[in-house]
């Protein structure tokens, strides 16, 4: 039993109600009473207030034949939208989610500039068109997360994008001046983790989440929250030095990780190799589908590469899940199976190592999911992965 504050108790309350109710989609008030242990009057009062909120509905059971048919509570999807935003070197993607995190609607901007003023006008234009066009619902647009591809410190402070030579920049507190919409902005290897906890793997604390695409980042997942470290900066492991007196980095270092385990460097080799530019996956996989011996052998210095790092991981964290965010890897027949190989030493300890089902859309479902869980207020979002085809119109500028 809470003890304290009556207005702090009814809160408690409140989240823990909601978030019983969004973990199972659909539950009875009878249910929610014993789920979470609050009397009945309790669950009364707190649904009438969601119900008249529009946070809830109710939806008749059709089909139950036993006794009187029951009648459902959940999540009123409909009730408002989240913007997720992935703010990558050379393009803007946007994604309009529901309440249960189900994209609406999803575009891209091409963009030619590092520029901050020029991207910050772009930001803001795009940002009020979405704001004026979902205003349909009670709550229009309740939160917008941006997924950063740098150093951002707990104050939501941009500290470093590496590829957009941005320094101490404060996007947020710029961008919430012209919109009126909370704005909150997070490392996209964090939100990627924080997706596929949301989304896929709802039975764990403990996670991590390694995207591999340009560099190597890393999300963590603690006690179900962020692990960000002293100033939020933690997850930088693309610069872990696997290879002392390797491949010269653009961090200074020598031999980072990221230098021959991502998929860029991968990318960038064949390139060489083959003397082909705007080199594809789709080519890729040909090549391994055909048996090209020097490919599988690239391929192979991959998952050797990679396996060392995620030895590292699993030694300095004891997650419960590890999932790799990679096209390459799913595409390489056995990738999973490799790389397990691989990870036989009698001290690492982990249950279960995944390839991402969301793919490179986590970061921005992952910034949906966040503006989600903060406008309900609760500790940790259940959700079904429920991703379908949206209209995706790319616009150059």
């Amino acid at each position: 039993m809470v003890t304290g504050d009556a207005a702090y108790i009814k809160k408690i309350n409140r989240s823990l109600i909601i978030r019983e109710i969004v973990k199972e989609g659909m539950i009875s008030r009878a249910d929610l009473s014993k789920s979470t242990n609050l009397t009945r009057a309790t669950i009364s009062a707190q649904v009438a207030d969601l119900l008249e909120e529009g946070l809830i509905i109710e939806t008749h059971l059709e089909h139950y034949t036993v006794g009187r048919k029951p009648i459902m509570l959940s999540l009123n999807g409909n009730a408002g939208y989240a913007l997720g935003i992935d703010l990558d070197y050379g393009e803007l993607s946007f994604t309009i989610s529901d309440l249960l995190g189900c994209p609406i609607s999803s575009n891209s901007v091409k963009i030619n500039t590092t520029d901050y003023k020029d991207i910050l006008q772009l930001l803001i234009e795009q940002i009020k068109k979405f704001k004026a066009e979902f205003n349909d619902s009670r709550y229009g647009i309740v939160g917008i997360v941006i997924a950063i591809h740098g150093l951002v410190s707990k104050e939501e402070i941009i500290h470093y994008v590496p590829r957009l030579k941005w320094h101490e920049k404060n996007l947020k507190s710029d961008l919430e001046r012209e919109i009126g919409i909370p704005i909150h902005l997070e490392n996209n290897a964090n939100l990627s983790s924080f997706a596929e906890r949301v989304f896929v793997h709802h039975e764990t604390d403990n996670l991590l989440c390694a995207t591999l695409y340009s560099g190597i980042g890393l999300g963590m997942m603690m006690n179900n929250d962020f692990f960000r470290g002293h100033e939020g900066y933690a997850g930088e492991i693309g610069h872990m030095i696997v290879v002392p007196g390797g491949k010269q980095c653009n961090c200074g270092n020598k031999g980072c990780w990221e230098r021959y385990a991502s998929e860029s460097i991968i990318f960038q080799h064949l390139s060489e190799l083959r003397q082909i530019e705007n080199l594809t996956y789709e080519q890729i996989q040909e090549w391994l589908n055909e048996g090209d011996e020097e490919v599988l052998d690239v391929m192979e210095q991959f998952i050797f590469y990679l396996s060392i790092g995620l030895n590292n991981m699993i030694n300095m964290y004891n997650p419960d899940v590890i999932v790799l965010d990679s096209k390459l890897l799913r595409i390489y027949p056995n990738s999973l199976k490799k790389i397990s190989d691989n990870l036989n030493s009698s001290i690492s300890h982990y249950r279960e190592l995944r390839i991402s089902s969301i793919g490179r859309k986590s970061s921005i479902l992952g910034a949906c999911a966040l503006a989600i869980k903060q406008f309900l207020d609760v500790p940790m979002l259940n959700l079904p992965f429920l991703l379908k085809t949206v209209p995706d119109e790319s616009v150059i500028i």
